[in-house]
């Protein structure tokens, strides 16, 4: 552990104690919002508290076994202790280093994914639709609710373009990294030379906002359309225009969404997804001014980033942001996601506590 790093952690622990005494005060417990904010403070820097006491307490353990390790009688069985205190140090040492990182509180909301086919004309539309299938397939393994919203199909399979709302807990927390343009490198189908074709796809995870909406859109900035509803949906949908486009005037962001039968449903969507994509510019906007204090990027969602490499005939998948290169490409596609988002997801708390450890 930095000293950086420990000097948070001393700061956090005495605050714990500072909303402790709050708690009992007559000011807090007289005001129902005050008590409200200084109780989830208390409570979400008690377990980091409770490790630091930990923490000290095994230093003090490995302190005193270690210095028994020279007597006759004791040495044999303090190299043991040592042996054990060293593993739950590292272990708390790792737990602190985490429960310092700020939460995201869009962890564990929905988003908005959205893919695009890249370069490679037909290729790219199949493997956009391959990595529709993927992701479906990982959010079917955890139980996740899937609306197609908006779909253009490619003319030999797959999408020119497809958007999907993914429901669940945890949901973007587990692909959040998932933005970037995603290449794949295999003889194509519609190749009759047996070559091998280098196509490309766009991935975008959107976080959908909740009700308490970040961004403000004045109705006036909006141009919203009618249309009947294309594909699957049954007879009803076709008679009807209950799809909505809405077109955002200042910043020429176009929405679509024609999945439920009812516009007022299509509306709401369709409204949601553009907030969505407001926020998202926003926030590309600062990743882009923060750039260059960023080690891996592995979070900055950038869409021009390649960010994985998908080659058939070798059968592997590598990331490129991390450096890992697995050898098991027809599970992966199969939606068996976790050990590149648990990479991921450690090196993004690797960058994070970087940049921590350089601001104290």
């Amino acid at each position: 552990m930095t000293p950086s790093i420990r000097r948070k952690l001393e700061q956090l622990a005495e605050r714990h104690q500072e909303l402790e005494r709050l708690l009992s005060s007559e000011e807090v417990l007289g005001d129902a919002n005050r008590l409200r904010e200084v109780s989830r403070e208390h409570a979400h820097l008690g377990p980091l508290t409770e490790a630091l006491a930990e923490f000290d307490a095994n230093a003090r353990a490995l302190a005193s076994a270690r210095a028994m390790l020279d007597d006759a009688e004791l040495g044999d069985l303090a190299a043991e202790e040592i042996t054990s205190l060293e593993a739950r140090e590292a272990e708390l040492d790792e737990q602190l280093n985490l429960l310092l990182l700020p939460s995201d509180p869009r962890d564990e909301g929905n988003l908005f994914l959205e893919i695009r086919a890249g370069t490679g004309g037909d290729e790219a539309a199949i493997f956009a639709g391959d990595l529709l299938r993927m992701y479906l397939r990982y959010a079917e393994q955890r139980r996740w609710q899937v609306e197609i919203l908006s779909e253009s199909d490619g003319e030999h399979g797959g999408y020119k373009e497809v958007i999907a709302r993914i429901e669940g807990k945890g949901a973007y927390s587990r692909l959040k990294f998932e933005s970037g343009t995603h290449r794949v490198q295999r003889v194509p189908e519609t190749e009759s030379q047996g070559r091998i074709h280098t196509s490309a796809a766009t991935v975008a995870i959107l976080p959908e906002l909740a009700e308490i909406d970040d961004i403000e859109i004045n109705p006036a900035d909006l141009k919203t359309d009618t249309f009947r509803a294309s594909g699957a949906g049954g007879q009803h949908v076709n008679k009807t225009d209950s799809a909505i486009r809405i077109t955002h005037l200042p910043t020429g962001i176009i929405v679509e969404c024609q999945d439920e039968r009812s516009q007022h449903k299509n509306r709401a969507r369709a409204l949601s997804l553009l907030k969505a994509k407001l926020l998202d510019e926003q926030r590309s906007k600062q990743t882009a001014e923060q750039a260059e204090s960023r080690r891996l990027q592995v979070g900055s969602g950038d869409r021009s980033q390649r960010i994985r490499t998908y080659n058939f005939p070798q059968g592997r998948v590598t990331d490129h942001r991390v450096n890992l290169t697995l050898y098991r490409l027809p599970e992966i596609m199969q939606g068996d996601l976790d050990e590149l988002i648990d990479t991921l997801t450690r090196e993004d708390q690797t960058d994070q506590l970087q940049l921590l450890a350089g601001q104290h």
